[in-house]
């Protein structure tokens, strides 16, 4: 792939469109939230607020009988779109194989720096954890692996961090730096400075958490390198699901028995 710092604002754009690149693309989100739906109403789930926003509020699904812990899912959506709700069917994996899962909304941008998207999912991985008791484990997809790879930071961590036993982030936006010069900072306004302090794959984890990162082989080039870097800086395997782009490679969350699951409940 060519050097992001090479590439002219057109140009990067188009690396991080996502959709424009997927066929069919605009079926996915009205799909999404249908199928969420529908999973929702047959599930034992509660809406806790962890904030005063109204977007600081979180989902929780229990599983039937005592639950094995906590699993926390963060949504994508570049930090600017979606809520929690379109995302309730991927609890499916997890509940099944009898633990909790948390869903948080948070408040998007522009209304919301990243910096402060990212202190609010520590709010809710607090709030998830007086809940339920056990061990945490967090996995999230596209900006949603940007934040849980941040809750294994020190400078971000949650309280509970130390119960935090498995991070898993997906298609993750490791490194914030490619945002600054796109379109899409219009909305999310970091500066080169935000953008290091806020990138995973500039820093380090904490010790304890065993972590694992999980892309599309179809994905992007740019959402390729994203992974790579965040693997190889934090020295952690990165696994490609073979012919699974950015939308469809979180289907795996579904099945308790695939490769992403038996990563995440590891």
């Amino acid at each position: 792939m060519e050097s992001w710092q090479d590439m002219d604002r057109a140009a990067l754009d188009d690396a991080y469109a996502n959709a424009d690149h997927i066929a069919d693309a605009a079926a996915y989100p009205p799909r999404w939230a249908a199928e969420a739906a529908d999973f929702r109403a047959r599930s034992d789930v509660s809406t806790i607020s962890y904030g005063p926003g109204e977007a600081e509020a979180l989902d929780l699904f229990r599983p039937d009988g005592a639950s094995r812990g906590l699993v926390v899912f963060v949504h994508g959506g570049y930090w600017r779109r979606f809520g929690r709700s379109d995302w309730s069917h991927f609890a499916e994996g997890a509940l099944s194989a009898g633990y909790a899962v948390a869903m948080p909304g948070y408040p998007l941008a522009p209304g919301a720096r990243v910096a402060e998207i990212t202190a609010c999912i520590a709010r809710a991985v607090d709030r998830a954890a007086e809940e339920v008791s056990g061990p945490i484990r967090l996995t999230g997809h596209s900006a949603g692996g940007h934040l849980v790879a941040r809750m294994v930071m020190a400078d971000a961590a949650p309280a509970c961090v130390a119960r935090i036993a498995i991070c898993v982030p997906i298609s993750p936006v490791a490194d914030l730096r490619p945002l600054v010069p796109q379109s899409m900072n219009a909305d999310l306004r970091p500066d080169a400075a935000e953008a290091a302090a806020e990138s995973p794959a500039l820093g380090q984890p904490v010790a304890g958490p065993g972590i694992a990162v999980h892309v599309g082989a179809e994905e992007r080039p740019s959402f390729l390198w994203q992974a790579d870097a965040l693997g190889a800086a934090w020295d952690v395997p990165v696994h490609r699901t073979p012919d699974r782009h950015h939308f469809d490679v979180i289907d795996a969350l579904r099945d308790p028995a695939s490769p992403l699951m038996r990563d995440i409940l590891a």
